[in-house]
């Protein structure tokens, strides 16, 4: 046989294995979180305290509607819990008033610091957060799953610096890690983080809405909630 005709036996095998690797391939169940390999050598401590989001994504987002988002990681208990408060404000308010929200999740294996659960009986479902990567000191890069039966699973991710900005660079490193988890990278945006307002004053409480308040029908950043288009936003207007 000669050098050409097994050249041509070998590409023929490979593109028959490739039609039956895809023909084989599990399509992903997108009810349920993805799966995150657990972190290694994360410090939790390190990860307490204040932080600014410089970019931000969910499910339902096709544009930012959220600024000066800060968040506050701290463990109230000695208990294997950890409670983030949130602080935001909407960019198109006036006002910009300043809205609060929180959510505190448990540990439930020691062995892996990086993942944290929270469950709600009125929510029928649970959320999942994993800590994708961090350098236990400056930046860090947060991945928030909403499962709820027999709907879309609701992603979130935040990535987190203790300053307002981070360099271009690290940005590029923590975004290149997204795709694999179903993040569209078109829609992970940068949070601005000028013209703020003091996080410890004129604060509203997100979680509940109160029936009142101008922001009762506005969106919580991590709130369940199908995607809402430029095209949707015009049409509600």
């Amino acid at each position: 046989m000669s050098a050409f005709s097994n050249t041509i036996s070998v590409l023929l095998i490979v593109i028959i294995c490739a039609f039956i690797s895809v023909g084989y391939k599990i399509r992903e169940d997108k009810t349920k979180c993805p799966k995150v390999k657990a972190l290694r050598n994360f410090d939790l401590n390190q990860m307490l305290g204040f932080w600014y989001v410089v970019q931000y994504y969910a499910t339902s987002e096709e544009e930012l509607i959220y600024k000066c988002m800060r968040a506050v990681f701290s463990m109230p208990t000695e208990g294997m819990e950890v409670e983030m408060n949130v602080t935001y404000s909407f960019i198109d308010d006036p006002d910009n008033d300043l809205l609060c929200g929180n959510i505190t999740w448990r540990i439930p294996d020691p062995s892996q610091p990086a993942h944290w659960l929270h469950e709600e009986d009125t929510y029928e479902g649970v959320y999942n957060t994993f800590i994708l990567d961090s350098d236990n000191k400056d930046w860090s890069l947060l991945l928030h799953c909403a499962e709820k039966p027999k709907s879309p699973r609701y992603l979130t991710s935040l990535i987190m610096s203790r300053n307002t900005t981070l360099p271009a660079g690290v940005i590029s490193y923590l975004r290149d890690k997204l795709p694999r988890y179903d993040i569209t990278l078109e829609y992970m945006f940068p949070m601005q983080q000028i013209e703020c307002g003091d996080p410890t004053r004129n604060l509203h409480y997100a979680v509940p809405l109160a029936k009142h308040s101008k922001h009762s029908s506005r969106k919580h950043p991590f709130r369940h909630r199908g995607r809402r288009s430029k095209s949707n936003k015009r049409k509600e207007m």
